[in-house]
Parts: structure tokens; sequence; C-alpha cells
């Protein structure tokens, strides 16, 4: 199994991560990807109370994400790998040269982003992370929940998904 899904999505983990992808894809783990939490004992804890206790969560710093990567994929449970932010998902790319793909959940507004999508806002520099990681060989698409059909960093750039 290993991990099934590499997600980028500003909320971390919440409904949508442990309902809308965990039961389809019958997740056994989370690795949380974010320095902040990663050094925090109470945020680690907050974001525990919002799965199940069959499902295991590691919170990691991205040094410690791409040092383990490879035992993750190894693992026979399945998995998913999560970062709250592009930076973050780009910079464990570079470092590892292990991630097939990305998928792009909520990424929401903020001052500096223009809507592509519903649930996908992005700078320029935000946008060209993504290109050079689509240069690099990553399938990047966005897809907020499975049933959904996975668009194309194409499509999610020319906003087609709100058509």
């Amino acid at each position: 199994m290993a991990l099934e899904l590499y997600r980028i999505d500003d909320r971390l983990i919440h409904g949508q991560v442990v309902v809308g992808w965990g039961q389809p894809l019958d997740l056994r783990f989370i690795v949380l990807v974010d320095e902040e939490v990663a050094a925090s004992d109470w945020e680690q804890e907050l974001y525990r109370m919002g799965v199940p206790p069959e499902m295991d969560v590691y919170f990691e710093s991205l040094a410690d994400a791409a040092a383990r990567l490879a035992e993750h994929q190894a693992d026979p449970r399945a998995g998913l790998l999560l970062t709250g932010d592009i930076e973050t998902m780009a910079r464990l790319v570079e470092a590892t040269r292990a991630i097939p793909s990305v998928n792009l959940g909520g990424i929401h507004h903020k001052t500096g982003r223009v809507q592509r999508l519903r649930y996908v806002f992005l700078s320029p520099a935000e946008e060209a992370a993504l290109r050079e990681l689509s240069r690099s060989g990553v399938e990047v698409t966005a897809q907020d929940v499975p049933a959904a059909r996975p668009l194309p960093l194409d499509e999610v750039l020319a906003g087609e998904g709100n058509r």
C-alpha cells in the first residue's frame, strides 16, 4: 500500500482528509509535514483528536520527513503525506526526488492569491513552484474529494474547473 496520496491542504488534518479521503483509500496513517506543528505538542494533540484511534499520525519536520520518506513509502499500510503549503511540498520533492504526484486540496484565499478553482487560490510564486514541480516530472492535479475528477495543473491554472 504505502503512501497513497501526497496532498497540499492548508487546513491540514480535517474531516475531508480523514473521512473524505481516509475511508475510500482505507488510510491507516497520516504523515503531517509542518515545522510549526512538529515542534508543538499541544498542536499535535489537537490534530490527533481529529483522527480515529486506529489511524496513526506522524508529525514531522521537513528534514525528518525527507529522511523517513522511504520508510513511510515502504509501510504496508495505506498512508497519506500532507503539507499545508506548496513551498513545503516543493522542498520535500527537491530533497527526496521520490514523490511521483501531488494533489492540491484546499489552498484558500490570502492576499496576493488569485482564485483558480473553488478551493484553490494561488499567488504567482506558488504557480511558478507548481509549474516547476510539473516540469520535474511530478504529476500535479487538484481534486478536493475522491469522487471529483482530478484536474491537471494546466486546467487548474486556466481556472477551467470553475466552468
